[in-house]
């Protein structure tokens, strides 16, 4: 199965463990909970995985590296206590808690949540002295005489042994006590999650022209050659800031992250070519309307690669504008019910408000941040949040009149509020504009073909641009959404896109 798979099936199976009767018992008792062994390639996204389940399913997220874990830090300290035993006196051996377990009560106590999951990565790759305690572990939930606490759902992962020479295959006695699910790199399934973390679009092109280089590992040479997800996912962070910062993108960067001299090579060629199409294209001004007449005439006669790169740079180019403005619409509905509630509470000041409001997101972020599920678009929803707040406050403390008159103070934080609904709303013109110069220039340029199914299809699958197409429309994405029959040949893949949110 691909990553996507797996995360279902981890999805469903976290669901059904925490499911409960009427009397408040988990219908499937604890000991009956088999832990989860996720078993893959390195590097293909089983942590990623782990922090989106926790996220959706409003639960707390616990992860560790055995391979970081000694048998004294996994299983506590032994310290001597004084017994007596049927008149007898005894000096007996016991252990402090587990530092794994001890941070699942620390997990509880600041994030509020009483259910999540335990995480353990590189399960297989325990020191021999820690391996027997982490059989027990993985049959009874428990440390020494420290049990995870009831509602913590055990995941572990592991590499096959012939990723990892330290890895080690479990015997049928421990898999028989296990959820196995084998995980195989999948380039598309990656991909749905590469749009959503608004992957680097030369990394997607590149890969969507040569697929099989999405991932390798070669352990068996002196010198090992490895592509993995998690490689690529750095590298768009480095290349993004690279291009901001003007320095230049060579393969001695490349080689840092896609260890395969062969696939860094040509990566580096492919971005030497995808900068320089950005520039020759003129890009912005497609986006505009307002490209020069060859610019159609040579789209018109490129090759394959060519033309799929330059949808790709229409689609790095707007894309990135369509989530900014979909995540200030989202974190201004969430400000309007305070503002309601802050209109009507007249015996409270509005700067005691202000204060109440930003005391109350600030502690729900730390209760995200310590549960482990923070996503980035909620991280960024909170920062727009507290930003309106702090001007909120910079526009009281200039204007001392509004000290006396509740009225006056809440229609300075109103008009502040007002001003950047209308910012965002001038922004939908100029995103829809670009929309419909986007799909006249492909039209123009390519018709139907390919290029304008990748287009159509990009634009179904982004979570933020299928929010926009769906709330203010676009005369060419419907015009060839249905001419394409696009939702058709996606039905399966929303389909599952829509059971991976259940």
């Amino acid at each position: 199965m691909n990553i996507q798979e797996a995360k279902t099936q981890i999805k469903r199976a976290v669901t059904i463990y925490l499911a409960k009767d009427e009397y408040g018992e988990y219908r499937i008792s604890v000991e009956k909970q088999r832990p989860i062994f996720l078993v893959g390639a390195p590097g293909i996204g089983k942590t990623a995985i782990m922090a989106q389940i926790a996220e959706e399913l409003g639960i707390s997220l616990v992860s560790y590296s055995m391979t970081h874990h000694t048998r004294q830090s996994a299983l506590g300290l032994p310290f001597i206590t004084h017994r007596s035993f049927q008149d007898q006196e005894y000096d007996v051996t016991n252990y402090t808690m587990s530092e794994i377990i001890s941070t699942v009560y620390d997990t509880i106590q600041e994030s509020g949540i009483k259910e999540g999951i335990l995480f353990l990565d590189e399960i297989n790759c325990v020191s021999e002295t820690l391996a027997p305690s982490m059989l027990q572990f993985l049959q009874y939930k428990s440390f020494g005489k420290h049990r995870v606490p009831d509602g913590w759902v055990i995941v572990t992962a592991g590499n096959p042994t012939e990723y990892n020479r330290s890895a080690r295959e479990f015997d049928v006695v421990t898999l028989d006590r296990l959820k196995v699910l084998e995980v195989s790199p999948d380039y598309e399934a990656w991909k749905y999650y590469a749009k959503k973390k608004d992957i680097h679009r030369a990394i997607l092109t590149f890969l969507d022209i040569r697929k099989d280089d999405f991932y390798g590992v070669d352990n068996t040479s002196e010198t090992k050659h490895y592509v993995t997800a998690r490689g690529w996912e750095d590298l768009s962070e480095t290349l993004k800031l690279y291009e901001e910062m003007d320095y230049p993108v060579d393969e001695t960067l490349i080689s840092q992250y896609i260890r395969s001299p062969r696939i860094a090579r040509e990566f580096v060629t492919y971005y030497s070519l995808y900068e320089k199409y950005k520039a020759d294209y003129q890009i912005p001004e497609i986006l505009k309307g307002t490209e020069d007449r060859d610019i159609q005439e040579r789209a018109k006669k490129a090759g394959f690669d060519e033309r799929l790169t330059v949808t790709g740079l229409l689609l790095e180019a707007l894309q990135p504008r369509i989530r900014k403005h979909m995540e200030k619409e989202a974190a201004l509905k969430e400000l309007l019910p305070y503002l309601r509630e802050m209109k009507g509470s007249v015996h409270i000041s509005v700067h005691d408000s202000l204060q109440n409001l930003k005391d109350q997101l600030e502690r729900e972020l730390e209760q995200k941040e310590a549960a482990g599920n923070l996503t980035t678009d909620h991280h960024r929803n909170y920062a727009y949040e507290l930003n309106f707040i702090r001007k909120a406050w910079d526009a009281l403390d200039q204007d001392r009149e509004t000290d006396e008159s509740h009225e006056k103070a809440f229609a300075l934080v109103k008009e502040l509020y007002d001003t950047r609904v209308e910012e965002m709303q001038n922004e939908i013109p100029e995103i829809s504009g670009a929309l419909d110069h986007l799909f006249s220039f492909v039209e123009r340029a390519y018709g139907d073909d390919n290029e304008m199914l990748v287009l159509v299809t990009e634009l179904t699958v982004n979570p933020y641009s299928a929010s926009y197409l769906a709330q203010y429309g676009c005369e060419g994405y419907y015009k060839y959404n249905q001419r394409l029959m696009v939702f058709e040949r996606n039905k399966e893949l929303m389909e599952e896109i829509n059971r991976l949110k259940k």
